[in-house]
């Protein structure tokens, strides 16, 4: 019985879409030299409206991925999204100097989105979309405006039933107003 519950944790494993954003080295002048230091930012998501980021740092570059990659998965958050594909509405992310805004796009558009914001949207499934950085080209504060803006979103149901209406009602435009108008 263990050996299926292992067996299908690493195949949710497999199924996660792993992105370096950024790896940076720093380095430290000691007595002896200089000391050589690496930090990771990486993305993580399984393509379907799930995802997170982390960082990592240690002495070696694969080590500070490593680390990076498995604060990624203790982080991942599930974001609604429109058909799987785009956002049910337009939201603004901001983290430290960094402004992110994302606007859902119609099909066929694509991922409009520069640097780190687009392997976001990437790992996280999201097709269609346009995406502005202001204020920052710092990957990290971008990334985190990033999904502090997706942390905004709220499922469609979720807005009908605080709106008290029906999911339908918010979909389409009722032709009532359009006949009052017609009568003036």
């Amino acid at each position: 019985m263990e050996v299926d519950i292992k067996k299908k944790q690493e195949n949710n494993i497999d199924n996660l879409i792993e992105k370096v954003i950024y790896v940076n080295r720093v380095s430290k002048v000691v007595k002896g030299g200089r000391r050589f230091g690496t930090a990771a930012l990486v993305v993580v998501g399984n393509g379907k409206g799930k995802a997170g980021f982390g960082n990592g740092k240690a002495k070696e570059y694969p080590e500070s991925i490593k680390k990076a990659t498995d604060k990624a998965k203790k982080n991942m958050k599930y974001f609604p999204l429109k058909k799987n594909r785009t956002f049910f509405y337009d939201v603004q992310g901001k983290h430290g100097a960094g402004n992110v805004l994302l606007r859902s796009a119609p099909p066929g558009t694509g991922i409009i989105a520069g640097g780190p914001i687009r392997s976001v949207f990437e790992v996280l499934g999201v097709q269609d979309v346009v995406a502005k950085s202001l204020g920052t080209t710092n990957p990290h504060n971008m990334v985190r405006a990033t999904f502090n803006a997706l942390e905004q979103l709220d499922d469609i149901k979720k807005i009908a039933e605080r709106r008290g209406k029906k999911v339908t009602d918010l979909y389409f435009k009722k032709k009532a107003n359009e006949k009052q108008k017609n009568k003036q």
